[in-house]
């Protein structure tokens, strides 16, 4: 018999908490009074998560489900990998580091059994977050919010409930480059958001550096939206528009005898800035093609090396 809820937390060298996310998780999910599982999925870990995560399952194989990776694949990946995994009614997708508190999942379960299909973490407030963390974050979402199709609410994350049927839906969405929240946003349903408070990392280094972040955004544009090519089509047409007008300026000073605007800086300049503007669009059209031929390969979005579960 399948469980009410699953819970999907990807772990990626997180030794120092591992264990206590799973008590707690426990203790919350007892809580609920209904069957429950934890799916731990072990994103390619160099220190002990991997040994700690079997040690968790041999102490309570009636509700931990390990999934080891062959490799990294990263955050996103295994978080598809623990919903292609979970067989629970509901589907709860939180980190493994206790910032959001697994004390918060009773709200999102509530919020489900009212009829919401789509449950999402909004952090009200972000504790231990240095400025600039919290200036890319905040960016980060008004960059998405203005360049893609889909809404994504600010200050969402990946922590969040999600009903069967938004599952099974998501399971056919086979995109390697994959940005989740922007999925669950375009699939639709009906969605909320439960405020909380995300706390300070506890123990470990943050996962999503700005270069991660950076990532993440551009597999998020060039995921949902076009519009970074028609920026590349309008640039084009902006800069053969100056230099027809640039062309036209310099005739008029030559037939009235002026001396018009010449010699190599003028010429290297033009260059220059012509060279930039087709490098640039070169750029946009690879991060496009790049994606194409990444998805003609049809290799496997991630590879399981071991699962352990009690049938």
């Amino acid at each position: 018999m399948n469980p009410r809820f699953s819970v999907v937390a990807p772990v990626f060298n997180e030794e120092a908490l591992v264990e206590e996310f799973y008590r707690r998780v426990r203790d919350v999910m007892e809580g609920t009074g209904e069957s429950w599982e934890l799916v731990l999925v072990n994103d390619g870990s160099r220190d002990r998560s991997p040994e700690l995560m079997d040690r968790l399952y041999n102490q309570d194989p009636e509700h931990v489900v390990i999934l080891h990776f062959a490799r990294n694949f990263g955050h996103q990946l295994a978080i598809t990998a623990g919903s292609d995994h979970a067989r629970g009614d509901a589907v709860v997708v939180i980190d493994s580091d206790l910032q959001d508190p697994p004390e918060v999942i009773p709200n999102l379960i509530a919020k489900w059994r009212e009829g919401y299909e789509v449950v999402y973490g909004v952090r009200a407030e972000r504790e231990g977050e240095t400025w600039f963390k919290l200036f890319t974050a905040n960016l980060f979402y008004r960059l998405i919010q203005a360049l893609t199709d889909v809404v994504i609410p600010m200050e969402a994350g990946d922590f969040r409930l999600l009903d069967r049927k938004v599952v099974d839906v998501m399971r056919e969405m086979r995109e390697g480059h994959r940005f989740v929240r922007a999925m669950v946003s375009w699939v639709g349903f009906r969605q909320i958001g439960v405020p909380y408070r995300r706390l300070a990392r506890k123990a470990g280094e943050t996962k999503y550096p700005f270069r991660k972040m950076f990532r993440l955004a551009l597999d998020a544009v060039t995921g949902f939206s076009f519009i970074p090519l028609k920026l590349a089509l309008w640039t084009g047409a902006l800069a053969t528009g100056l230099g027809l007008l640039l062309a036209v300026v310099l005739l008029i000073l030559r037939l009235n005898g002026n001396i018009p605007l010449a010699g190599q800086g003028l010429t290297a300049s033009l260059i220059l800035f012509i060279g930039g503007v087709q490098l640039f669009i070169m750029g946009i059209l690879g991060e496009y093609i790049g994606r194409i031929y990444d998805e003609v390969r049809r290799r496997p979005l991630y590879i399981v090396r071991e699962l352990k579960r009690q049938e």
